[in-house]
């Protein structure tokens, strides 16, 4: 009761975009990439799907299999109509006498067409042929100047490259205690103005029925002018804290999520970059505190920051 009534003294927002109705939601609100947890339908896929968007944000192994599947797949549609069409009809490939051969000699010229390469041994004759080739040349020049796009795309667009703790802790802090989580950049970019910004999702009975509450949550710091080395995003649990009267077992309860967004300025593109995740209740360490994830190098002329300590912590009494 004591909870309940301290919850109604909170000032909860709506401006998250979430709604408050947790019968519907799924799981996470944000995934730990950023990405919200979210399948949308009701229209064709090719209406709701952004290919462009699509192909610029996807892993680069899988953007780059997209590359690889797509030539192939041209290619192979080609080679299919400069066989049906016939085999001597591409003037240097009548040597080829076995039906591999010769469907190979048609899918070597057509990704000699496609490139524009044209190495000149096999060359298309009659009109037909002629035509297809000049089809695919075209495909060849337009697609090539889409694919070239999206690498550029993919190459300058601006991204924070932050690296986040994996788990997000509760360490003593002053008298009390604090939510605390770690970040920095893993890549040789420098980020000023750097300014966190954390909500509290809740899942709270009001009514009988269980709703979702977003509350802001206030740091400790939540701007820094320099990202240089790490930043220990730091929540103090206090009286105006929403999780002041909560213990672990009452986080669990409520499904807790950490909603993080992150927004900088990269001096090397000029531009405000951001980064989102999100820390739900299970990677809640409670009892715990980081330890130093960066030293003076061994002659002492610069700092060494290992990335791979942070999420480096041990337990200590709380």
């Amino acid at each position: 009761m004591a909870v309940s009534n301290y919850r109604q003294r909170l000032r909860d927002i709506d401006n998250t975009g979430f709604g408050p109705n947790s019968s519907v939601e799924g799981g996470r609100l944000i995934n730990s990439d950023g990405s919200t947890n979210l399948h949308k339908r009701g229209i064709p896929i090719w209406e709701r799907i952004s290919l462009y968007h699509t192909l610029l944000r996807m892993k680069r192994s899988h953007f780059l299999l997209c590359i690889f599947l797509f030539y192939t797949s041209i290619n192979l549609f080609f080679a299919v109509l400069y066989f049906l069409t016939g085999v001597e009809h591409l003037m240097g490939a009548d040597g080829a006498k076995s039906f591999v051969d010769k469907f190979m000699e048609a899918f070597f010229f057509s990704s000699q067409t496609l490139t524009t390469v044209g190495y000149g041994r096999v060359s298309p004759l009659g009109m037909m042929t002629n035509s297809i080739a000049s089809i695919e040349s075209l495909v060849g020049i337009l697609s090539f100047a889409v694919v070239t796009g999206l690498i550029y795309g993919r190459f300058s667009r601006p991204r924070a490259y932050l690296l986040f703790s994996p788990n997000i802790i509760v360490a003593p802090f002053k008298d009390g205690k604090a939510l605390m989580f770690r970040l920095a950049t893993y890549k040789n970019n420098h980020l000023t103005d750097v300014e966190a910004n954390l909500t509290l999702a809740l899942h709270e009975q009001e009514n009988g029925k269980t709703v979702t509450k977003f509350y802001p949550l206030k740091l400790q710091l939540s701007k820094i002018n320099s990202l240089a080395l790490s930043w220990t995003v730091v929540h103090e649990i206090n009286e105006e804290s929403p999780l002041f009267h909560y213990k672990m077992e009452d986080v669990a309860a409520t499904k807790m999520e950490v909603i993080v967004n992150i927004k900088a300025f990269d001096d090397h593109f000029s531009n405000i970059v951001q980064q989102r995740t999100s820390y739900t209740y299970h990677q809640v360490i409670y009892g715990a505190k980081f330890l130093p994830m960066f030293e003076r190098a061994p002659g002492g002329d610069y700092t060494v920051l290992e990335l791979n300590k942070i999420n480096a912590h041990e337990m200590v009494q709380m």
